[in-house]
């Protein structure tokens, strides 16, 4: 059986000045899947790190099995990761490295050799336990990485984007054999990747971040479905979600709708809980979210009651085999969300050199020596200051959210629809659509999520 995992506003800031991951706090249940996903420098292969003990937690606490583990060294942690690029001893057949394990902690010769012959039946490798990395596949060598990490049966899988080197088709494959092998052992999995499609079919739950900052955890589904902020609308969907500038139109009287600029989507009546709370948001800048499902080809007559009409103009047709995507211009403002996959989306801070605060030191003390260093590297003065500086210098996720809806850009409005396989329209065509409102997303100028409500309501209260 797995063990459980305790993050407790875990927090890493490099001796080099970056801080890496702020205050995360996370539960991961015994033999739970849990992928983290992001992309590029956001923080989650040194979040992994810090739970394998290769890396020091700055600030914050772990715990396995609900004991404090920060202080453990790796090998008493009963976890085995599984890397990248394979981290295979070149001058041992495959059958030396997935009994190494066993090998150096003093296992009999006939345990080793039977441990090893049950692993190789299990992911396919009885061919290629003679055979050096070097005379191997990629695929193969993650099987024999994988069984080097299984063999010991831990309680506790680290996987750091252990597929991100291998084709497309590989990693379908893998994809099946690593969930096979996970829950045949009952172990705990912690896996990271960039890729979305990866952790949609793997994870029991996916934990999302951006920038060192959890975003938002939940079921693949609830995550796709109902994104906590703008940031996670665009970055988990392919193809990526629809985000239009537009405004709530709610005139005593009349009917409640959305304006996109060219056109309106008017709101159904009677009017849901969660359409009647954006009348607070009337005639504030909105983030409109539409998935390419939410949005099909039919003329007005066709409505659901829970349907809106819309009609576009066809820029582009991109034929997929399976089905076809329509670029639609509908007259709207297209809101788009920067460097969303480059490591530049990474906050900085400056923190002075082998700077480690304490156990237990508050979130102010944090992002006081991170704010106090930062004014020292770029010439900004003593350490002292206001507060006020200090918590602009590192933000949390409401301000990250909100760095991301202030500078969303003003491209030309654009729509992806996804049509039936065998449509055929061509460029110049116009469409006309009918839009699921019961699917529409809605975002505040601080990128979080407004419709449908969060679980949490907002205090209204002025």
């Amino acid at each position: 059986m797995g063990s459980s995992i305790g993050l407790r506003q875990v927090s890493k800031v490099f001796p080099g000045g970056q801080l890496a991951v702020e205050r995360v706090s996370l539960d991961v249940e015994p033999g739970e899947f849990l992928v983290i996903l992001g992309p590029s420098g956001c923080g989650k292969s040194t979040l992994l790190r810090m739970i394998a003990g290769l890396e020091e937690i700055s600030e914050g606490e772990l715990e396995i099995d609900s004991e404090p583990a920060s202080h453990l060294p790796p090998a008493h942690r009963d976890v085995a990761m599984v890397f990248q690029n394979f981290a295979l001893y070149p001058s041992m057949r495959a059958a030396d490295n997935v009994g190494f394990p066993l090998r150096i902690s003093g296992r009999t010769e006939e345990e080793v050799n039977a441990r090893v012959n049950d692993m190789a039946r299990m992911l396919s490798l009885e061919d290629l336990l003679g055979r050096y990395p070097s005379q191997l596949s990629g695929g193969e060598r993650q099987r024999v990485a994988m069984g080097r990490a299984v063999i010991r049966r831990p309680s506790i899988f680290l996987m750091d984007e252990p597929l991100s080197n291998l084709d497309a088709k590989l990693r379908h494959q893998l994809r099946s054999e690593i969930l096979g092998v996970t829950r045949q052992t009952g172990a705990t999995t912690v896996y990271v990747t960039h890729d979305q499609s990866e952790a949609m079919s793997l994870g029991d739950r996916v934990a999302v971040m951006r920038g060192g900052v959890l975003q938002q955890v939940d079921t693949p589904r609830a995550v796709y479905a109902r994104p906590a902020n703008v940031f996670v609308a665009a970055f988990v969907g392919v193809p990526r979600i629809n985000l239009l500038h537009g405004t709530v139109i709610a005139p005593l009287g009349g009917a409640m709708a959305v304006d996109l600029g060219e056109q309106r989507l008017t709101l159904p009546q009677p009017l849901s809980r969660d359409h009647q709370l954006l009348r607070i948001q009337q005639n504030r800048p909105l983030l409109i979210g539409l998935r390419a499902e939410s949005v099909r080809v039919a003329p007005p007559d066709q409505a659901a009651p829970y349907e809106a009409p819309l009609s576009g103009t066809v820029q582009h047709v991109d034929y997929q085999g399976h089905e076809t995507l329509l670029h639609l211009t509908v007259g709207a403002r297209a809101a788009e969300v920067p460097d969303l996959d480059r490591p530049g989306a990474r906050r900085r801070a400056r923190v002075a050199r082998n700077t480690r605060p304490a156990r237990g030191s508050s979130r102010l003390q944090v992002r006081r020596l991170a704010a106090a260093a930062l004014r020292r590297a770029d010439g900004g003065g003593s350490a002292s200051g206001a507060p006020g500086a200090e918590t602009a210098t590192v933000s949390g996720p409401s301000a990250t959210a909100s760095a991301t809806a202030m500078t969303l850009g003003d491209a030309a409005g654009e729509l992806v629809v996804r049509a039936v396989p065998h449509a055929q329209p061509v460029r110049g065509d116009r469409l006309p659509l009918l839009v699921d409102l019961r699917s529409m997303l809605v975002f505040d100028q601080a990128g979080n999520r407004i419709c449908p409500a969060p679980s949490q309501q907002p205090n209204l209260e002025l």
